[in-house]
């Protein structure tokens, strides 16, 4: 089955407008605490975790067929050139076909990833990556408790100690002033990465080089 889970601090209502325009099929979950990003390494959006029947995680947390296409994303208009947008359709293609070819064949699909490939794929929490998800939660804490300036702080430091999860940045900035996580700072912040990518390449058979 398919299982969506947003990671927003905000409840029911902050999310309700997503959910009203994609009307999906599926079971749609909040997590308001990011429990699930901080349980399985997640660190942006969409991101993907294929469990079989045991409970066995078979591909780790990676990129849903999405890409830095985005990012040539034409601003006042929210429109792809068409051939970012013909790239963008034809990797999300790739990944759902390949998603339907392991509901199919189960273990027998090339999709399925070797348990030593999937723990080599699983890095662990560093030092700095657990301290950042202490503050995040001592963050959230603390606003919930209406000390919204010392709460924030909390959750800028734990984005500075993990850099890499934009679930942290954007959850902050929402948290700042709402509709902000996809404002002139998160734009500015992906400029920021120069050559960097935003997501990470998908590695999957059949999936095309990845370029930005």
């Amino acid at each position: 089955m398919v299982l969506a889970v947003a990671l927003d601090s905000g409840g029911p209502e902050a999310v309700r407008p997503w959910v009203e325009r994609a009307s999906p099929s599926y079971p749609c979950l909040i997590d308001t605490e990011h429990l699930v990003a901080r349980l399985y390494g997640i660190v942006n959006v969409p991101t993907a975790v294929w469990i079989d029947e045991t409970g066995r995680i078979v591909r780790p947390p990676e990129p849903a067929g999405a890409s830095d296409t985005f990012r040539r994303m034409d601003r006042a208009t929210g429109r792809l050139p068409e051939d970012a947008a013909e790239e963008r359709r034809l990797r999300r293609q790739i990944y759902m076909d390949a998603v339907r070819d392991w509901a199919a064949r189960g273990e027998a699909s090339v999709h399925v990833l070797p348990p030593d490939e999937v723990r080599r794929r699983l890095a662990g929490p560093g030092r700095e990556q657990s301290q950042a998800a202490a503050h995040f939660r001592l963050g959230l804490h603390l606003y919930r408790q209406g000390r919204r300036e010392e709460g924030l702080r909390h959750l800028w430091e734990a984005a500075r100690l993990h850099p890499e999860s934009w679930a942290y940045k954007r959850q902050a900035w929402e948290l700042e002033e709402p509709g902000k996580a996809t404002g002139p700072e998160f734009w500015s912040a992906v400029e920021a990465l120069g050559d960097r990518p935003y997501y990470p390449p998908i590695q999957m058979v059949g999936m095309p080089p990845y370029e930005r």
